[in-house]
């Protein structure tokens, strides 16, 4: 090997390196990094999706950062949709079984993964799987000899599994086909390396042991930290409502960034942001000695996740819109009107679900009761007050929907 080759191999494990928990093998993976320098041949990188939630959140993107910066440094990405295993649900972290989802939801799910994984990832440059193509034409020899690669003795090595067993909840025995058929994926689609978040090392080092019971070269299994929620405690999770979505509008992404705990802050810019770690090693510095004040950081995280997704304009306007409405607690300029045509008065509850700025009456309630809800600035908590429609009222709901009534 050259010098230059030397060099480049180097840079290559400092790259990505950044942000790792852990890779099984190390030796093995500088092995494969010589091997593909020397060779010219790019390394396939495997990222298993399982379509069965829609929206991607800024958890999700720890992982596809990480997929880029492979893809930068010329590697192939493998995106593997998981639209047959995504009918079992991955079984990691939960406390039951999971409902199966129809071939028509797993589809759209993986059609909006895909869209939004493009805000991150050329997807022209990597090359989209669907382990239906392999798992669905599979005999039932060819299952018993894929299981006869684990016993049940290891599944339950698994914690969430343990837990259940444990506790007497029910483990249906298809849910330990799950980390069988992902393992199978990686022998299919003869992968060198696979990221996953840490709660998926048993499903990633699962490829290792199939690729070898299958006579294929072992992938490495690289494991990236879990992003805790705007609770600061919980894992990421739209069914904790504690999410930051990539597709939410600009204002939304802003001020969700504002709520972000600031013992978190340095976390979310490592992980989440591609912001060179110099800079953030400065921010780090700062927030310490006192110079950086941590809602100015914050903000500058938020207008930085805006800006990644929807661009730099879109990025000031919303840092300027936060600092309209919550800093100097004036209304927006650009409030969204409505033209108004029904009834001149209306109850309160009403009024929010007709404009649709609420679901359901239920959650309408709910928000005027905890005091979410103003008309021309003032809180309204009472739900069965009535509204005098009036051109250009002001209806806020929580601390960035607003609309404005005209009438006809």
């Amino acid at each position: 090997m050259t010098f230059e080759q030397q060099q480049e191999v180097e840079r290559q494990l400092a790259i990505l390196n950044r942000g790792i928990v852990e890779i099984v093998p190390e030796d093995d993976f500088r092995k494969k990094i010589e091997k593909s320098v020397l060779t010219g041949k790019p390394l396939k990188i495997k990222l298993g999706m399982d379509p069965s939630a829609p929206d991607v959140h800024l958890g999700h993107t720890v992982v596809l950062h990480k997929l880029r910066q492979f893809q930068e440094l010329g590697h192939e990405i493998q995106m593997l949709i998981g639209d047959f295993t995504g009918r079992i649900g991955d079984p990691t972290g939960k406390s039951e079984t999971r409902k199966q989802l129809t071939d028509e939801e797993v589809k759209e799910n993986a059609k909006t993964y895909v869209e939004q994984y493009g805000k991150i990832l050329d997807m022209e440059k990597a090359t989209i799987y669907y382990n239906s193509e392999w798992l669905k034409p599979m005999t039932f020899e060819d299952v018993v000899v894929l299981s006869g690669n684990m016993t049940v003795a290891r599944m339950l090595e698994r914690d969430d599994f343990e837990k259940r067993y444990k506790s007497g909840q029910p483990i249906s025995i298809h849910e330990f086909f799950y980390p069988l058929m992902q393992g199978y994926d990686s022998v299919a689609l003869e992968s060198d390396v696979e990221v996953g978040g840490t709660d998926q090392k048993f499903n990633l080092l699962m490829g290792r042991t199939l690729q070898e019971a299958y006579g294929k070269e072992k992938q490495i299994a690289m494991t990236l930290p879990l992003i805790e929620g705007l609770d600061g405690e919980r894992k990421m999770s739209k069914s904790l409502k504690n999410y930051i979505g990539i597709d939410e509008e600009p204002n939304e992404i802003f001020g969700k960034s504002m709520s972000i705990p600031d013992e978190l802050m340095i976390k979310y810019y490592k992980l989440a942001t591609d912001l060179p770690l110099e800079e953030i090693n400065k921010i780090e510095v700062g927030l310490a000695e006192g110079s950086v004040h941590p809602r100015d950081a914050k903000m500058s995280l938020g207008e930085k996740f805006v800006e990644m997704y929807h661009g730099k304009e879109e990025a000031k306007q919303a840092r300027e819109y936060f600092e309209t409405v919550f800093q100097k607690r004036s209304l927006p300029t650009d409030i969204p009107e409505v033209i108004w045509g029904g009834e001149t008065e209306l109850w309160i509850v009403d009024l929010l679900v007709e404009l649709k700025m609420m679901a359901s009456k239920g959650e309408a309630r709910r928000m005027i009761q905890n005091g979410g809800v103003k008309l021309n600035g003032e809180k309204v908590t009472d739900v069965q007050y009535k509204v005098n429609i009036e051109n250009g009222l002001i209806v806020q709901v929580g601390k960035r929907k607003f609309t404005r009534l005209m009438i006809k």
